[in-house]
């Protein structure tokens, strides 16, 4: 018989490590086993409770219960609102190569958005007029024909299409592509900052530890051209107030624009048929090569 003392603290540990050691994949187990031992020890540093663990028990299950198939994923909103979304960012994106900054995917993507038209407005309710265009490249300046722009943003009332039941399937999202210049052109409007969900377990984090939970506006793109790494990142505007303090910490300085103001009577307005006052954006993306 097993006459171990299990009241000793580090042998509880060891024997929780221990158990996964006949894991076959060799990094699962390298998780795994790395995961238990600074969960363990930041059980012992706080000297953790059984009534708070079983409170952190009840935030996980609340936050798995409000997950759904479609828009809201509570997991994702928590990684983001603590930082870890970033880090992992931080980590794959080791690379030197200079290539345009990624950022958080955030919890709000739907795929299979509308194929749109260059420079087609994705905007099917009313809004600020805006127009975003640029190129994409190759780190070396080559541009590329064909790369597909995945967009999508919030309404002026700070929320997504699938979030938002009473906006049109699709709206303020689509799939654009560049043309033989490697250029693209995108009609909107005018992203607003606005607060992310705060009705679920995530809100009451944000709420019990004084943060808030705005997000400064954004324009979210993934990026895809053949060849090349994907590329997920946001636009910031430039001058929004929460610039500095984004609850997810997603702001790079290099992804901030400005939207520049311009006259329904602007030769761009006649060109890309906006018909009204309007604001402008351009940014060129930069995309690094797959080994």
């Amino acid at each position: 018989m097993n006459n171990l003392d299990l009241s000793s603290e580090r042998e509880i540990t060891a024997r929780a490590i221990n158990s996964f050691a006949h894991t076959h994949d060799a990094r699962l187990r390298f998780l795994l086993q790395t995961l238990v031992g600074h969960l363990h020890q930041f059980a012992s540093e706080v000297e953790l409770s059984e009534a708070e663990w079983l409170q952190a028990i009840q935030f996980l299950t609340a936050t798995g219960q409000k997950c759904d198939d479609v828009v809201r994923q509570e997991f994702i909103l928590l990684s983001d609102v603590l930082g870890l979304s970033m880090l992992v960012d931080a980590i794959e994106h080791r690379s030197g190569v200079e290539a345009t900054q990624s950022t958080v995917f955030g919890p709000f993507y739907i795929a299979g958005m509308p194929e749109r038209k260059y420079a087609e407005n994705m905007a099917l309710i009313p809004g600020s007029a805006s127009l975003i265009t640029g190129y994409v490249r190759d780190a070396a300046g080559n541009p590329l024909p064909g790369a597909i722009l995945d967009v999508w943003q919030t309404a002026e009332n700070g929320q997504y299409s699938g979030q938002d039941v009473a906006q049109p399937h699709g709206n303020l999202r689509g799939r654009y592509r560049t043309d033989e210049q490697g250029r693209y052109a995108i009609r909107s409007v005018v992203p607003v900052s606005y607060p992310i969900p705060t009705d679920g377990p995530v809100g009451d984090l944000l709420q019990a530890s004084g943060r808030h939970p705005w997000r400064p506006a954004h324009l979210h793109f993934m990026l895809d051209a053949p060849g090349h790494r994907r590329l997920v990142t946001h636009l910031f505007n430039d001058d929004d107030p929460y610039i500095d303090s984004d609850a997810v910490f997603g702001v790079k300085d290099s992804l901030r624009v400005v939207y520049e103001p311009r006259f329904a009577s602007d030769p761009l307005a006649e060109q890309f048929d906006i018909g009204t006052d309007f604001h402008i954006a351009t940014f060129d993306f930069v995309l690094e090569a797959t080994a």
